[in-house]
């Protein structure tokens, strides 16, 4: 687990945060939505009557593998150190299926909204005439269940992780792919094996090298909160 002469990009702050935040909003958002049943109808019903906490739900996950695009390419650029072909399949395909993730919400966010319109029945239906189209996207879902397999694979064989950590970051790959999946048995051992793996990997990274100084510290959480205030303003305007 210990990580030294972290990559350039996207570097030991940026990845190592990704690893212990990406997880945990995974499994944030995979538990809110525990009691509502899995197949898309359910789902839909479940936001016309509890909109906030299904927003949260799919906000939190949404978010989670958003912010994992740099905690694999963290892990990848370690793994490369020794594994030059498991990094740059692993890594890759992980990635490709972090986009294809990034899709699904987009169209669960149009699909939520469809319900807020029109109510979960005329949203239903309107979801069920389309479930199945081709998009472009569906051509990574194979990048989904295998890219974390093979970087799992990676990562015991460069020993960034043991055996046990290892497989639960393989299980990342039994998550629920597509559009408005609820949460079974599998997605929260998958969301739970993600923490498991990566958390402490990112801990551990944070950890590895020296120490800012506060000021810096300080100063990058202004600008962090600052840029971050001028995107949030900018995205309402569209």
């Amino acid at each position: 687990m210990t990580l030294t002469s972290p990559p350039v990009f996207p570097g030991r702050w940026v990845g190592g945060a990704s690893l212990i935040a990406g997880p945990l909003l995974v499994l944030t958002g995979v538990l809110l939505r525990l009691r509502f049943d899995f197949f898309f109808p359910a789902q839909l019903s479940a936001y016309e009557h509890h909109p906030d906490l299904m927003t949260a739900s799919y906000a939190s996950v949404a978010a989670g593998w958003t912010l994992l695009w740099s905690g694999v390419a963290f892990l990848a650029a370690r793994i490369g150190e020794r594994h030059r072909e498991l990094a740059v399949w692993g890594g890759t395909l992980t990635l490709l299926g972090l986009f294809a993730r990034t899709f699904h919400a987009g169209v669960d966010h149009l699909s939520f909204r469809l319900v807020t319109g029109s109510g979960a029945a005329s949203a239903t239906r309107t979801v069920a005439e389309s479930y199945g189209a081709f998009h472009i996207f569906s051509t990574l879902n194979a990048a989904i269940l295998v890219g974390w397999i093979l970087l799992a694979v990676g990562a015991y064989r460069s020993r960034l992780l043991g055996a046990v950590p290892a497989a639960a970051l393989g299980l990342a790959s039994a998550m629920p792919l597509g559009v408005l999946k609820g949460t079974t048995a599998w997605s929260v051992a998958a969301a739970v094996g993600l923490c498991v793996a990566l958390v402490p990997l990112g801990v551990a990274a944070l950890r590895t090298g020296p120490a800012p100084r506060a000021v810096t510290v300080a100063g990058r959480l202004l600008l962090v909160g600052v840029v971050g205030a001028a995107m949030f303003l900018l995205g309402q305007v569209g």
